[in-house]
């Protein structure tokens, strides 16, 4: 996202949030139309675990827990919420605005294995995955007489990062 681009989107992120029939009269503005994205709600070292086989495991009660990741797959960004968002633009986004290390997709080979001991009387849980970032997301449009914005939808988005490893947790059960 160039420099100017995300001048505009400051500008139109400043006007006001319109309802559907917010623009109703005469009063125009020369603000240009455009659709665009704000993130918010930013938590870094974000677990976004693998769901394929052979990365998610539970033992115990008690003793010690010992994995090995043996197989390779590819982990993605995931977006979800009430309305299509485009994965390419809010990772270009997360970059931009906040300096974030995210990428579309990160590869997992074999060769990472973790042991860790169990309280007694407690089961051991380990997911493997990225520590990416994840972020709320709203779509916008600026409204018919361009002088407000229109809200279009709003989700979350998770994205990876090249920091791949276990996550650690204990259950009672």
């Amino acid at each position: 996202m160039s420099t100017q681009e995300l001048a505009i989107e400051t500008r139109l992120n400043a006007l006001p949030e319109v309802a559907d029939e917010g623009d109703i009269g005469t009063q125009r503005c020369d603000n240009p139309y455009k659709k665009w994205y704000t993130l918010s709600g930013r938590k870094q070292n974000y677990h976004i675990p693998s769901w394929w086989n052979g990365t998610s495991y539970k033992d115990g009660p008690g003793g010690t827990i010992t994995v090995e990741v043996l197989k390779s797959g590819k982990i993605g960004a995931e977006v979800s919420g009430s309305v299509s968002a485009e994965a390419g633009v809010l990772l270009a986004k997360a970059k931009t605005e906040f300096g974030a290390k995210v990428i579309g997709e990160v590869g997992i080979s074999t060769g990472h294995k973790y042991s860790r001991d169990i309280k007694n009387g407690r089961y051991g849980n380990v997911q493997y995955g990225t520590w990416g970032e994840k972020y709320n997301w709203t779509k916008y449009e600026t409204s018919a007489n361009r002088c407000g914005k229109k809200k279009l939808g709003s989700g979350t988005t998770k994205m990876p990062t090249k920091k791949v490893g276990w996550r650690y947790w204990e259950t009672r059960s």
